[in-house]
């Protein structure tokens, strides 16, 4: 599939993700979006431990760090899926 395409089905889903209220999706769903996002929109995670995170952000850095072997494209795939799922229900 040409990259183009690609980015233009993830800002479409990006799109469909904003008008979801966060109250909407459990707290693990919000988690894996957020780091589908991270991935696809930024790469890997440059982690540094001398950060002074809270319990939030540590989740948040926890559940991007997990998916961390992903591929740009494969996130932005996995984000589209996740919300195209969510978005059926």
């Amino acid at each position: 599939m040409p990259e183009k395409e690609l980015d233009i089905r993830f800002h479409e889903a990006v799109e469909i993700a904003s008008k979801m209220t966060q109250s909407s999706l459990p707290q693990d769903v919000q988690l894996r979006l957020y780091a589908y996002y991270k991935q696809a929109t930024f790469g890997t995670i440059d982690y540094d431990l001398s950060q002074n995170f809270d319990l939030r952000n540590a989740f948040k850095t926890n559940a991007w760090m997990q998916i961390s072997h992903l591929t740009v494209d494969e996130a932005k795939e996995l984000y589209i899926s996740a919300i195209n799922e969510i978005a059926k229900k």
